[in-house]
């Protein structure tokens, strides 16, 4: 598959823009400005600097401070016009014949303090309101469209996992080994950058971790952590050593044309321990059970509790997702444009799954001191089950050396 930018649709774009406005009159808001990046771009088909302005009824505007000319080429909207300063909003909007909304919707879940009294400001008579949760509803179910892109990022994953043997070799470091791997996913049409929106989270391709450096925690919402090569970005890949007879995880994203596919695989010089062995079968068994429970209506939250559950069954509650008393408390979250969508298999979440939602589900078992065993896959929602979208095989990759 050579790479390719895949533009979206007018179709796509219409129809997400009519769940909005279904969504805004539901709540009853007038209308919605959107400035979030991700939300722009999946609203609009442009990421390029501006806002989105979608009433409740009508077409909405797109107004661009940068860069107008590009943003005009690649957006399907029908109305794109330049704007230099979001103070003039509100005359554009009368110019163009909309009503000033009395209540306005915005992403108030990222929105930063200072950018909300800024509109507030520019809109003095009108009552802002957060549209968050609607809009990250309308994302969680993916289109015919998005499924086919991910289903190329989830085939591209298989082929990143499938290089990893090549470059695996005793005494390499672990950042080494991920420079390598990142160079081969980028010239597959990797985009480099994996979003994410919950406030201070961040990730650079993915995780790669040997042996006892895998089962290091650290700040981010995951159940791996990983020395880092700095304090200030102390997670991932360090400067560790590869050895033999220790488990390699290789946790990485695969981000094709915006959209994400999660995958997690782990490789071996020799044999590791028994223990681990025996751990990395049980997270397959609890995969495997998960995928025919997890049909639509079924509460997320029941679906982690049910997880946790087959692991204190196989005797692993105690390194389940974690180890201590700051473990996580998710076994799955969904994946689209950023890493972090919904549905999150967490533990007592009320949203019910939906087909078409799609989601990675990773099982993983931390050992302090040894490393980490388990599984992601990148998963579809099915009136059946989930469907595995990315399909390398799941067992430890033991390598001679």
């Amino acid at each position: 598959m050579e790479p390719e930018i895949i533009e979206t649709p007018a179709v796509e774009l219409d129809s997400r823009i009519e769940q909005l406005q279904a969504a805004l009159a539901k709540k009853g808001v007038d209308a919605a400005l959107i400035v979030q990046k991700t939300d722009f771009y999946y609203f609009s088909g442009t990421a390029q600097q501006g806002w989105l302005f979608v009433p409740v009824e009508g077409k909405p505007l797109l107004m661009i401070f940068k860069e107008f000319e590009r943003a005009r080429l690649e957006s399907r909207l029908e109305q794109v016009v330049s704007l230099l300063s979001p103070k003039k909003i509100p005359a554009l909007l009368e110019q163009y014949g909309y009503r000033l909304p009395k209540r306005l919707g915005m992403e108030l879940d990222v929105l930063p303090t200072a950018l909300y009294f800024q509109y507030r400001q520019i809109f003095a008579d009108t009552k802002i309101e957060d549209v968050s949760l609607e809009i990250r509803m309308i994302r969680a179910i993916k289109s015919e469209h998005e499924l086919n892109i991910i289903r190329s990022a989830a085939a591209l994953s298989d082929k990143v996992a499938a290089r990893v043997p090549e470059l695996l070799e005793a005494g390499k470091t672990e950042v080494a080994l991920a420079g390598e791997v990142e160079a081969y996913a980028r010239s597959l049409g990797h985009q480099g950058i994996v979003r994410m929106r919950l406030f201070g989270s961040e990730l650079f391709y993915g995780h790669i971790m040997a042996g006892a450096a895998a089962a290091v925690p650290s700040y981010l919402a995951s159940p791996t952590g990983g020395r880092g090569v700095s304090g200030l970005v102390s997670q991932g890949a360090g400067f560790t050593k590869i050895s033999a007879n220790e488990p390699v995880l290789v946790d990485y994203v695969f981000a094709y044309n915006g959209y994400i596919s999660d995958h997690t695989r782990v490789f071996s010089l020799g044999t590791v321990a028994d223990e681990l062995l025996r751990a990395h079968e049980a997270m397959l068994e609890i995969q495997e059970a998960i995928s025919s429970l997890a049909v639509p209506g079924l509460a997320t939250g029941e679906l982690y509790e049910q997880m946790v559950s087959l692991a204190e069954a196989k005797g692993l509650g105690e390194n389940f997702m974690g180890a201590g008393e700051r473990k996580i408390r998710f076994t799955g979250h969904g994946v689209g444009l950023e890493l972090d969508e919904f549905p999150f298999i967490a533990k007592g979440q009320k949203l019910a799954l939906e087909e078409n939602m799609v989601i990675a589900l990773e099982p993983k078992a931390i050992f302090p001191g040894q490393g980490v065993v388990g599984i992601e896959n990148t998963h579809l929602v099915t009136p059946s089950g989930l469907v595995r979208l990315t399909n390398f095989p799941d067992e430890i990759q033991t390598l001679d050396y």
